[in-house]
């Protein structure tokens, strides 16, 4: 089976100062797969080098067998790559309902492909919220929001930058066990965040990165094995 994404050797620099040297991983359709390490590593700025906001130095990136790097993010996006940013950036002065639906596209080709509703179902509390603007949800609400926002593009890879970072327990769980909904339908994705524990049980594969390299790749019971990894990478 071909790799969905394959990232190869990437190098990325702001200006003068390199940040990635050669990462490489692949990402297997139907997949979930992990970039997992301590602030600072690189991991944003992988993604950011996937989607084509931070353009690559070096390397090379293939979604579905195309080269992307070096294509503007808006080409990336319409390939069917749908990014969940850090910090969630939704648009604050429009409502649930047009946030949902400024993207709208079916880029997979679904013959299911998601919509207001099976958003809805995902995410109730959006529903209870579909009149209200995007500023006045909380950060919880946020997030859920930019994923269903990601999800009506129907991508064939969903990328999640921080999917945890700085909601409240409870919230937490809601978005851990709608990612769990979403891998069991099949939807390939790209997570970055720094609970490991909740992680291997939800992904298949995971990459470590420390200072711009990948410094480990394994399954989840390889790396649920060997809590030292933790310890040494992740700082857990």
């Amino acid at each position: 089976m071909s790799a969905l994404l394959e990232v190869e050797q990437l190098e990325t620099a702001y200006g003068a100062s390199q940040v990635l040297f050669g990462v490489s991983f692949a990402v297997q359709p139907g997949e979930v797969a992990t970039l997992l390490g301590r602030n600072g590593m690189g991991k944003t700025t992988t993604v950011r080098s996937i989607m084509g906001l931070t353009p690559a130095r070096g390397g090379s990136v293939r979604f579905r067998g195309e080269r992307i790097d070096g294509l503007a993010p808006d080409r990336v996006a319409r390939m069917g790559l749908a990014l969940v940013p850090e910090g969630r950036q939704v648009f604050p002065n429009l409502s649930v309902r047009e946030n949902l639906l400024a993207f709208a596209a079916n880029r997979n080709g679904a013959s299911d492909p998601w919509t207001l509703e099976s958003v809805f179902d995902l995410f109730p509390r959006l529903a209870e919220r579909v009149r209200h603007m995007g500023n006045q949800l909380s950060g919880g609400e946020q997030q859920m929001l930019a994923i269903g926002r990601a999800l009506m593009t129907n991508p064939h890879l969903l990328i999640l930058d921080e999917a945890t970072e700085g909601l409240a327990p409870l919230v937490r769980e809601d978005i851990w066990q709608c990612l769990h909904q979403l891998s069991r339908r099949g939807q390939t994705i790209l997570v970055i965040d720094k609970y490991v524990q909740r992680l291997v049980r939800l992904a298949h594969h995971h990459s470590i990165l420390e200072r711009g390299q990948v410094v480990w790749q394994g399954d989840s019971e390889k790396l649920a094995a060997d809590p030292g990894l933790w310890q040494r990478y992740i700082g857990v």
